[in-house]
Formats: C-alpha cells, structure tokens, sequence
C-alpha cells in the first residue's frame, strides 16, 4: 500500500498545515511529508501547491488516487480511513458535540486568528487585543472546560482525538502571546504541551529559518 502524502506549510506559521499532522502523528499513522514554504516570492512554491491541488492551498493529503484538500475534510478523512484510531468519539452525541465545536474552531474565532497569527519562534509577550478576540478567546476556554468535564478528560473527548487537533494551534496562540487563561486552561494546554507529536511539530517550526516578515509585525 502507497504511503500516505501530505503537503504542508511552514511550521512555524501554518496553523491550518498543523492540523491534520498532528492527527497524523499522534496516531502514529505513516505518511510522506513534504514542507512547501508559503508566502514567499518563487513562483516554483506556487507551482508546487498548485501540483498537489489546484486549489492553490495546503495542507493537501494524497492517498493513491484520491486527493483531500482542507484541514478538517483531511480529518475527516483520516477519521474514515483509519477507524481504529477513533479520532471521533464512539457515541453518537458525543461525536456531534466533538464535530460541532471542531466546526465552530474551523470557521470561526477571526479575531483571534487575525489578532494573534501562529509563530512559533516568536518571543512571549502579550499584545493589546480587541473585545472581539477577547470574547474568541473566553469562548474557546469555555468550550474546553464544557468538553473535559463532561467527558473527563485528559484532553478534550477523553483521549486524543480530532477536536484535539483542531484546537492545537490555539494552545500556541494562548502561549506566545502569553494569554491570561483559567487553571482548568492550562491543565488542558499542559497536556497537549506534553503530547510528543506536539512537542515534535514545536521543536521543528522553531528550527525553520524562513522569515515572514508580515507576520513578524505583532
């Protein structure tokens, strides 16, 4: 059987690459990956995008012959592909719920998406952030708090799953720009902090030497 392949971005930056790695990795399910850096002025990274998915984006998972583009369909796919792994919980309401809030994290939270970009080697400090961010960020610790009461944690619906990844980003964001977060937070963001396919994501987008400058500016 051919290996999987994913096409991402810069670790560093790529929050929406982060995703479906991680998914991934935590499962220790194999896969080719292949970094193509974002933003950048050659057109041969545009090309390379362009040749995985004509969508022009990334991350981009091949399978043979299929070709999933988009961080939560990849999900959803490895979900299906793979469904010992249980990235989504068992039963079915708290399947719905796990899918409801990855929805929510998928197309919502702009502020704090605009407000505070992923950069991993960026120095911790805290930034001036709008009402707007601030309800986004109180939302999202709402929801963790809701999800690993009720279904006991450690991490969001029991073990690690696909809510997990879809919130992983969020745990850098709330780190970098040293955001003030509820014990319960951070109980939850320690343990993400300490999942090794997090920590592996971590020490390599720290290691890229690709600057970007626009998202160098907060």
């Amino acid at each position: 059987m051919a290996a999987l392949k994913l096409a991402i971005g810069n670790k560093n930056y790529s929050s929406w690459s982060m995703l479906p790695w991680l998914a991934l990795r935590a499962n220790d399910i194999p896969f080719v990956e292949t970094v193509i850096p974002l933003y950048t002025d050659n057109p041969a990274d545009k090309e390379q995008i362009l040749s995985f998915s004509r969508a022009g984006k990334v991350p981009v998972l091949v399978d043979g012959d299929i070709t999933v583009w988009d961080s939560l369909s990849i999900i959803e796919y490895i979900a299906e592909r793979f469904p010992d792994v249980k990235l989504w919980p068992d039963d079915v309401a708290a399947r719905a719920h796990a899918r409801s809030v990855s929805a929510e994290m998928h197309s919502g939270f702009m502020a704090l998406r605009n407000e505070c970009g992923m950069n991993l080697h960026r120095p911790i400090r805290p930034v001036t952030l709008s009402a707007d961010a601030r309800a986004n960020i109180a939302r999202i610790q709402e929801i963790w708090r809701d999800c690993r009461a009720r279904y006991g944690g450690p991490f969001l619906f029991g073990r690690f799953g696909a809510a997990d990844a879809m919130y992983a980003p969020v745990v850098h964001r709330f780190r970098t720009y040293a955001i003030e977060v509820t014990p319960e937070t951070r109980a939850y963001m320690d343990t993400m902090m300490a999942l090794p396919a997090f920590q592996e994501w971590t020490r390599e987008g720290i290691a890229e030497t690709l600057v970007i400058e626009r998202f160098e500016t907060v």
